[in-house]
């Protein structure tokens, strides 16, 4: 037997390692759901598998519900990025017996949940002053690069989804440069993903490799030619100091980073500040901190000044994207009380 409490709202975080589901309803709010589980995404054949186990295990049926998912949505179906799904709207709707459903890019879902973020959810990366209302930036290095923007409407903020990861990388320095001459022959085309996330950091140490500025430690080869993620071993070697190579790799990392983020807060004028979220920046704070990547970051010739005053927090809280999720649930379906 389904449960008769009225009101309750399903919100999804779906990436390629977890999907996470969880109940809410207006009483209690996003930050405090009803119900709530975590699925290994691996292990599923689908999302409709995922939310009609969930949906039986928690003897509920849903009003409306939105998901957030790693990949561009169209037409309200997206193709999961690093996991063999297609979501389509209309199939999770039939699957919750016909309920209204929204797909959200996962970057989309975050945005939705930074105007409700507490202290606590975020940490000052670089203070600076705020423009009441000023648009707001969205940069998320994970396994994938993600971008998105928030837009104030003239009574609350509007996310706006971008696949700008996607975007030609362009060289701030010397070193990018030879960096993009390496990749070009080799990737065809090469976007900022492929240099700013945790498939873009191996490509960093193998052009360091290839072009014989370091030594490669035996024991860092063997580690790396062992692992199917190398990501974690280069960072871990650049923070804990034990490979050269690797404390170049992940400068080269932030020095991206730090200049694509600037480069968003030009290209919408975000004025309202920028958030570093992703799997990557909660994990390199204190790396974060140095003059690599704020130097990047403000480096923008005549608008240097711009950038000075902008200020940047990395989200710290792994759930921003299901309470984003949850708070459009919240907002486009909830009935007036």
């Amino acid at each position: 037997m389904k449960s008769t409490k009225a009101g309750l709202l399903l919100a999804g975080d779906v990436g390629g390692t977890k999907t996470i589901l969880a109940l809410v309803d207006q009483e209690h709010g996003a930050r405090h759901p009803i119900a709530e589980e975590r699925f290994r995404s691996s292990d599923y054949a689908s999302l409709v598998e995922i939310i009609q186990e969930f949906v039986r295990e928690h003897r509920c049926q849903p009003e409306a519900a939105s998901i957030g998912v790693a990949g561009p949505v169209h037409e309200n179906r997206v193709e999961v990025t690093n996991l063999p799904w297609e979501v389509d709207g209309a199939r999770l709707s039939e699957a919750l017996d016909g309920v209204p459903v929204d797909l959200l890019n996962d970057l989309e879902a975050i945005a939705n949940g930074i105007p409700a973020l507490e202290k606590d959810d975020s940490v000052v990366l670089k203070p600076g002053e705020t423009e009441e209302h000023g648009a707001i930036a969205i940069v998320a290095p994970g396994t994938g690069l993600g971008e998105a923007y928030l837009i104030w409407d003239g009574k609350r903020y509007r996310p706006v989804p971008s696949e700008g990861g996607h975007t030609d990388f362009a060289p701030a320095t010397e070193l990018e440069l030879e960096l993009l001459s390496y990749l070009m022959p080799r990737l065809g085309h090469v976007s900022y993903e492929r240099v700013c996330s945790g498939v873009g950091i191996p490509n960093l140490y193998r052009f360091l490799r290839y072009t014989g500025r370091y030594d490669e430690p035996r024991w860092l080869a063997n580690e790396l030619a062992k692992s199917e993620d190398q990501t974690p071993i280069i960072v871990e070697a650049a923070q804990d100091g034990s490979a050269e190579i690797c404390t170049v790799a992940l400068d080269l990392f932030m020095s991206i980073l730090g200049s694509e983020a600037g480069n968003l807060v030009l290209q919408a004028m975000a004025t309202g500040g920028v958030y570093l979220a992703g799997g990557i920046p909660p994990r390199i704070i204190d790396q974060l901190k140095s003059k690599t990547f704020l130097d990047a970051f403000t480096r923008k010739g005549r608008l240097s000044d711009v950038l000075h005053r902008v200020p940047i927090r990395v989200i710290v809280n792994r759930k921003a994207a299901l309470y984003g999720a949850a708070n459009h649930c919240l907002m486009m379906f909830s009935k007036p009380g």
